[in-house]
């Protein structure tokens, strides 16, 4: 059995899933069915996100399942997100700013109460 297709060969669009058949009966349904954002992703992409999975978020152990280095399968995570449709620039952003919060904390430059603001904002 051959995987779906997910996006046109000519255009590269989304294709939508327009009929369904039970394997059992032959009953069929028509009508315009959505796949998931799984579904649009790339047979590598969706080998990565398999083992990234199975590896429980590790990505110590995705390098080595994967025999690739970190830079890398941080790349390979950030397309998959990109692929998923979330900005991947925001969430590092994210990450950056509240880790400065907490730095600039630890550091004695800005009290408790200023860092949980700033954390909330």
């Amino acid at each position: 059995m051959y995987k779906v297709l997910s996006k046109c060969p000519v255009c590269n669009q989304n294709f939508k899933v327009m009929k369904l058949r039970c394997t059992g009966c032959n009953t069929v349904v028509e009508n315009e069915f959505s796949l998931s954002k799984f579904d649009y992703l790339s047979t590598q992409q969706l080998y990565f996100i398999e083992t990234f999975i199975k590896c429980r978020g590790s990505i110590k152990d995705v390098e080595k399942e994967l025999g690739i280095s970190y830079p890398t399968v941080r790349a390979k995570l950030d397309e998959v997100i990109l692929a998923l449709g979330y900005d991947v620039m925001k969430e590092a952003q994210n990450k950056k700013e509240k880790s400065d919060i907490l730095e600039a904390l630890e550091k004695g430059e800005i009290s408790a109460d200023e860092a949980l603001k700033k954390l909330k904002e």
